[in-house]
Order: structure tokens, then sequence, then C-alpha cells
């Protein structure tokens, strides 16, 4: 896949966590495309350290966008603890 696929997948997968997760995300369309793309990452990472994926495979979308739904939930907590 190249890197328009990528950002695009990115950008549904994020907008996808942000939805799933209640409350107000203060994130503009890069973060949000930044966070479906960490969150594919977060959740091939962990699919292969449980053994659920292959070297090289990578997760498929319910895991990609749960994996965000996780890395926006430890962001909001981050974030609230400052405040």
């Amino acid at each position: 896949m190249g890197w328009i696929g990528t950002i695009v997948i990115g950008l549904i997968v994020g907008a996808l966590a942000r939805f799933m997760l209640p409350g107000e995300q203060k994130m503009g369309l890069i973060l949000t495309c930044l966070l479906g793309i960490g969150g594919a990452l977060i959740a091939t990472w962990l699919g292969g350290m449980l053994g659920f994926y292959t070297q090289g495979e990578a997760a498929g979308w319910i895991a990609s966008v749960l994996g965000a739904v996780l890395l926006l939930f430890v962001v909001g907590k981050l974030r609230s603890g400052k405040g």
C-alpha cells in the first residue's frame, strides 16, 4: 500500500475511533490521521506479541480501530493529568 492509501485508511480508522470514544477530543484532520495510523501500528505490534499475526502481516480494520481507541484513551488520560 502506498503513502496515500495509508493516509486515507489512517483517517478513516482515526475518525471511527474518535466516534466510538465518548467525549470531546480536540484534534484536527492531521492528528486524526496520525491517530489512525498509530492505532494500526499498535494493533499490529500487540497482535504479533500475542500470536494473532505472523511476521509482516498487518492488523485488520477492527483491530486497527481498537488500537486507535486505546491510543486515544491513553492520550486523553495524559492530557487530563496536566490540567
